[in-house]
């Protein structure tokens, strides 16, 4: 092929959850099935670029400086979500089973990857707190080693010294799910995080 599209593949390839196989066929797709469809996906994605950034409060996907999330009167101001990435924000707001304010903390501490503290978004977090306005804290970070020491850290470098509730979302067996294939570590959580029936 040539070396434009090899370069076109090779971006595609680049995006979470593509592989070669998978840029290769939407490369197809768009330079011999779809070829109009390419000019309108590039213009969106220049128009997106320009026009959206993170709220300067929460961290969320916005087109002003705060999210329709963080100015919404209808949420619950008291209650705050702290997830790694926008993505997870999307996934809890698609469920519609949480009505309160976010925080995204951008990443999660990794110090095998050189991810630090400084790395994520603690300024503002920090500043909210401050505010006082809160009375939960919701932790919906991954049940990882990473998600784990990114809650220890903020327990005792971020909310040690203010008096509110801080809890961690709960773990286990997905719905559907078969206890021969779960892991120890699934397991394991599934029989800590139990409630009465």
């Amino acid at each position: 092929m040539t070396p434009f599209y090899d370069n076109l593949v090779k971006s595609l390839k680049s995006l979470p959850g593509l592989g070669y196989k998978s840029a290769e066929k939407i490369a197809l797709h768009l330079l011999v099935e779809k070829p109009n469809k390419l000019l309108e996906l590039s213009e969106c994605l220049l128009q997106s670029s320009q026009n959206l950034g993170p709220c300067k409060i929460c961290g969320n996907l916005t087109e002003k400086e705060e999210c329709k999330l963080c100015t919404s009167p209808d949420r619950n101001a008291s209650l705050l979500c702290l997830v790694e990435t926008v993505m997870d924000l999307h996934s809890i707001e698609r469920a519609g089973i949480y009505n309160g304010r976010y925080h995204v903390l951008q990443g999660k501490l990794s110090p095998l990857r050189g991810i630090g503290p400084e790395q994520l978004n603690l300024e503002s977090l920090r500043d909210r707190m401050g505010a006082g306005a809160f009375h939960e804290v919701i932790l919906a970070l991954g049940n990882d080693l990473e998600g784990e020491a990114t809650c220890n850290y903020l327990k005792q470098e971020i909310f040690a010294d203010i008096s509110l509730k801080v809890t961690r979302i709960g773990f286990g067996l997905p719905s559907g799910a078969v206890l021969t294939y779960a892991d120890e570590t699934t397991l394991k959580n599934s029989l800590e995080g139990r409630k009465s029936f």
